[in-house]
């Protein structure tokens, strides 16, 4: 390739015009692979948004919550070392 060229991967990875895009796609990506994460949760909590590198999951009833509650340090450890990056920082539940 010439050397005024860039790939279109190159451009939406590291311009800033599409960081917006980039960060609504990682968002959206921790929901959609939540219960590849943490199948055994599957019946338990359900993943409805990321905002602010914060996760809002939907839990069934209060003792299911205060136990997430316990575990809210190895949820957002094991979803920031699948994606290999930060993207999570808090969770928060809500009913």
């Amino acid at each position: 390739m010439p050397d005024g060229f860039k790939s279109l991967a190159d451009i939406f990875n590291k311009d800033p015009e599409f960081s917006g895009i980039r960060k609504i796609i990682n968002e959206s990506d921790v929901v959609a692979d939540f219960y590849k994460i943490f199948p055994d949760l599957e019946k338990v909590a359900k993943p409805v948004k990321v905002e602010k590198q914060t996760i809002f999951l939907r839990v069934e009833n209060s003792a299911w919550r205060s136990e997430l509650k316990f575990m809210e340090k190895n949820i957002i450890d094991k979803i920031n070392q699948f994606y290999k990056d930060i993207r999570i920082i808090k969770v928060r539940f809500i009913s």
